[in-house]
């Protein structure tokens, strides 16, 4: 699967030898994207298999971490130049994914939202986003938002989705 427009619309802005923490990294598309633009990635998920090939890249390093079970992240606050997260919400994490970016970095975060029900899966309101949430979480943070969108998109598949792109304060 392809890199979500999104993230690479605005993943150009993350300079290349920055780190990026690519949250719940699934198949690893962002991990690759940003990997191959010559940053450093931390591709975390509860299960990396979908990214056994990316062990051998030296710059990407593979952290197996369930993010649902209460644990402190395993990464220190504000050392990320960017964090992405796609097509994943657990809204405890919200505030430590925040901290993880460091002054002048970058938020990145799409995934489904509110609406969604009518298109498919995810249809539980525990992993679909308010109207304004990830603009509330902005403004909780004080970061200043680039880009936000609640719409819904044809690719890669029918959807109601939430995308915001902010910064950091210096």
């Amino acid at each position: 699967m392809n890199p979500s427009s999104w993230v690479t619309r605005f993943g150009l802005e993350v300079a290349a030898g920055g780190t990026v923490l690519d949250v719940a990294c699934g198949g690893g598309r962002h991990a690759r994207w940003f990997a191959d633009r010559g940053t450093r990635v931390i591709a975390l998920d509860r299960d990396l298999s979908s990214v056994t090939d990316l062990r051998l890249d030296p710059r990407v390093e593979l952290v197996e971490f369930d993010l649902e079970v209460g644990a402190p992240l395993p990464l220190d606050p504000a050392s990320c130049d960017a964090v992405v997260v796609t097509n994943y919400l657990w809204r405890p994490i919200l505030d430590d994914l925040v901290a993880r970016v460091a002054p002048a970095g970058w938020l990145l975060y799409e995934t489904f939202a509110v609406g969604n029900e009518q298109f498919g899966r995810p249809t539980n309101p525990d992993f679909l986003l308010e109207r304004g949430e990830l603009l509330d979480l902005a403004r909780r943070h004080a970061l200043h938002v680039v880009a936000y969108e609640d719409v819904v998109v044809d690719e890669p598949r029918r959807a109601a989705v939430q995308r915001l792109a902010a910064v950091t304060s210096r």
